[in-house]
């Protein structure tokens, strides 16, 4: 308990730096994300943390910790984020959340994903889980147009994950995704393939009728 409280005494008292930190020099921006990441740190090596300015000024700037996906360390996020103060212009946040753009992915203006090499959009990847029954995590195949190009790529999955991660939230993603597998993009394109950004009313759909059928 003594490392949550340092934590977050350590924030209270540089919030107002934290807080104007997008208009600080770089080499002020790179010492306090080195303290910030450190007294993380000091609490649990596991976590990661992702300050979020907002657009507009009047609302609150968020600070997520993220278990970068790994069950093993959610109830220390979720401890830690319990013990939270209660700070005018932030917002603490437990776990990466999903977008909340699937409406501009729906009409194909999403913003690509670019990491080095790789651009993807999230709205051109359709997805078809493997069948299974009663299974609570689902494995699938992601269809992307150029994976033939891009299928030695090793950041590649990574990137999908990413995607993912956006799409369905970090603790979500973890408690319903069991396999991917990435394959290329047929030319005629099947209805029986489900937009990637459907993923989320796929799997309230599924659960839906599990719980149905445990009944």
């Amino acid at each position: 308990m003594k490392t949550i409280t340092l934590f977050w005494e350590w924030i209270q008292y540089n919030e107002q730096t934290l807080r104007n930190l997008r208009n600080e020099k770089p080499k002020v921006q790179k010492m306090f994300l080195f303290w910030l990441d450190k007294h993380l740190h000091y609490y649990c090596e596991g976590l990661e943390c992702i300050i979020m300015f907002p657009a507009n000024e009047s609302e609150p700037i968020q600070l997520v910790i993220s278990a970068c996906g790994n069950p093993e360390f959610f109830e220390q996020v979720i401890t830690l984020i319990d013990a939270s103060p209660k700070l005018k212009n932030w917002q603490f946040t437990a776990f990466i959340q999903p977008t909340q753009s699937i409406d501009e992915m729906e009409a194909g203006l999403d913003k690509p994903y670019v990491f080095k090499d790789i651009t993807l959009k999230a709205s051109e990847l359709k997805f078809m889980p493997f069948q299974y029954e009663n299974e609570k995590k689902i494995d699938m195949i992601v269809y992307l147009k150029n994976f033939t190009v891009l299928c030695h790529n090793k950041n590649l999955l990574h990137v999908v994950y990413i995607i993912m991660q956006d799409i369905l939230g970090e603790k979500s993603l973890y408690e319903n995704v069991n396999f991917v597998e990435l394959v290329q993009l047929p030319e005629v394109v099947s209805n029986e393939l489900i937009c990637l950004y459907d993923l989320q009313l796929y799997l309230d759909e599924i659960n839906k009728d599990n719980n149905s059928t445990i009944k």
